[in-house]
This record gives structure tokens, sequence and C-alpha cells, in this order.
């Protein structure tokens, strides 16, 4: 099972990308749990996850985010695959991230 914390302004932006993510990771046979916050509550799920990813428009808190929950690896989701609200990509960019950290 791999936790995939999603984390933008208020938590409720990212909810389509969410479930976009839980049916791609179903599709591939990945047990994962999905879910985001608004990035005032990245430090207090921060241990729940095994990697967190921001949305774009918080790119002004992705230091401030990464000191929060580490160790746990953080990262900025791709733009272009936010935008496009890219299930897959973003499914696949978090599971490039966990086994880079492993």
């Amino acid at each position: 099972m791999v936790n995939i914390m999603l984390c933008c302004a208020a938590g409720m932006s990212t909810s389509l990308l969410v479930e976009k993510m839980k049916k791609e990771a179903e599709k591939q046979g990945i047990e994962a749990n999905i879910w985001a916050v608004g990035a005032n509550e990245a430090k207090a799920n921060g241990a729940k996850a095994d990697v967190v990813l921001l949305g774009p428009q918080v790119r002004y808190l992705e230091a401030t985010v990464k000191k929060e929950v580490a160790p746990t690896p953080a990262q900025l989701i791709d733009m272009r695959s936010y935008g496009r609200m890219d299930g897959a990509a973003v499914l696949k960019q978090a599971m490039d991230l966990i086994e880079a950290n492993k």
C-alpha cells in the first residue's frame, strides 16, 4: 500500500485529480491511499504519506512544506499534468519519487 498526499491551497482543487489517480491506481493494480489536504495541514499529515505532491498553485510554499514533511519526499506536481488533470501521469510521478527515495 502506498500513501500519496496531494497538497494545494485548500485541499479542494486537487479533489478531481485525486479521483483520477485512484482510478488509475486501481486500473494498474496498485494499492494506493490517495488524499488531498490544504497546505496548512501538510505538517500534520506528512508522516502518514510515502510521498507528498504539491499543486502548482502552492509553488511558493514548496521549501516550507518540504521541511515540514521531511523525511517524506515532496515535489511539485508537473504543471502540464496538473492542468490536464492527468491522473496517470501524476500517479507515475508519485511512484517514481517513492522509488527514487527507497
